[in-house]
């Protein structure tokens, strides 16, 4: 177990890695970053069984190849992070066994990949991402990415997608009931689950102001 100051110093090493090699956009930067070692934090804490220092790499390395999500590589992403990591995994003084967790852990965390965390540290750090996907931060997430794809925020004639079928690949807001409302019934801690299903009733409130906004009805499954 590292102790604070070594932790820090760690930390600071491998965020200045990751300033100078990941390739950055407004939700997968410097501040992400920040966001999913503050979870993993709170999530190790409560859940325990944990490996600090291994959490700690994965974080501040899981996004060192950062593929857009439109690009057909995308699954791919998050085995070539946990290649690309290694290297500097062991410069900063991680041991064999620590590497492969971290690896693991980055590997596993991404949702296109498919993979199947096998430890407790790929199980925490897969919520902690996941998490930031979600609450303000989600909602803030979900337009930035969709206004650089240059996605509409919603269809304006059928905002809820009351009679027409969901489409992300167009829709901004079809992502919410698509993919991110489902995030909580699929999260690997108990308290990455609580966690996740209080952020998403702040995003279920945003929908109904947004709702009201447009002088609409929010649609039950929305609310």
């Amino acid at each position: 177990m590292q102790d604070g100051d070594e932790l820090n110093a760690l930390r600071a090493a491998l965020r200045q890695v990751a300033a100078d090699r990941m390739a950055q956009d407004s939700a997968h930067d410097l501040a992400h970053l920040d966001r999913v070692w503050t979870s993993v934090q709170q999530l190790a804490q409560i859940e325990g069984g944990a490996d600090l220092k291994v959490l700690l790499g994965s974080a501040y390395l899981h996004d060192l190849v950062n593929v857009p999500k439109d690009h057909p590589n995308r699954s791919r992403a998050s085995t070539l992070a946990a290649a690309a990591a290694a290297p500097i995994l062991r410069e900063n003084g991680f041991d064999n066994h620590q590497v492969a967790a971290a690896q693991h852990a980055i590997a596993a965390h991404s949702f296109s990949a498919g993979l199947v965390p096998k430890s407790q540290e790929a199980r925490i750090l897969r919520d902690a991402d996941r998490l930031d996907a979600l609450g303000a931060i989600g909602i803030a997430r979900t337009f930035a990415v969709s206004g650089a794809l240059g996605r509409a925020i919603y269809d304006e004639a059928d905002p809820f997608a009351e009679q027409r079928d969901l489409d992300d690949g167009v829709f901004a807001l079809d992502h919410w009931p698509l993919k991110l409302f489902r995030l909580p019934e699929d999260m690997l801690t108990e308290a990455g689950c609580a966690m996740a299903h209080a952020r998403v009733a702040d995003m279920r409130l945003f929908a109904r102001r947004l709702a009201q906004e447009l002088g609409r009805a929010l649609p039950d499954d929305w609310a």
